[in-house]
């Protein structure tokens, strides 16, 4: 900020505002996608399914609006200052690279090998890309995970993940 004859000015930031707009068009897209939402209420449920995205729609348009209120008063967010978060640093494009397969490969996957096999592959690969070096541990540890997060949706939740080649098996 500057001093000038008239008193100080503020500095606004216009990518905020693009960031209000963006929130505010997505609260009056969700508020016209639950407009088109039919009534229907039950003795078991007599708000409908029309609720959530009405609160959602409108709690999302009046954050859009202080937001924008903020901004145009010379509000900004404080820079990162978080012990782990050097913003010198460029992003380390390899180890996103490296995420962003694994999860591709895991989407790809899932439906032929199931999810144990691709949970596996997505968990321990994620570990490599972070910088595991024990192959064999974060192997034992990624089929441990996918096994116990297959059955946890199974018995827990009732939703039955993909088994794939190990279907009778599982």
């Amino acid at each position: 900020m500057s001093n000038s004859p008239t008193g100080p000015q503020v500095v606004k930031d216009r990518a905020q505002y693009a960031l209000c707009a963006g929130l505010a068009l997505l609260g009056g897209l969700l508020l016209f996608d639950a407009s088109r939402i039919g009534h229907a209420t039950t003795t078991n449920d007599p708000v409908g399914p029309r609720a959530v995205p009405v609160v959602l729609g409108i709690a999302l348009v009046v954050v859009a609006a202080f937001y924008a209120l903020d901004v145009s008063r010379g509000g900004h967010g404080e820079e990162e200052e978080g012990e782990d978060v050097d913003l010198r640093h460029p992003a380390d494009w390899k180890t996103l690279a490296m995420l962003a397969f694994v999860f591709l490969l895991n989407a790809v996957l899932i439906q032929p090998l199931g999810w144990v096999i691709s949970g596996t592959i997505l968990f321990w690969g994620s570990a490599f890309a972070l910088g595991n070096r024990h192959h064999v541990r974060g192997l034992a540890i990624a089929v441990a995970l996918s096994l116990a997060t297959f059955y946890a949706f199974a018995i827990g939740l009732g939703v039955n993940l993909p088994a794939g080649i190990l279907q009778g098996i599982l």
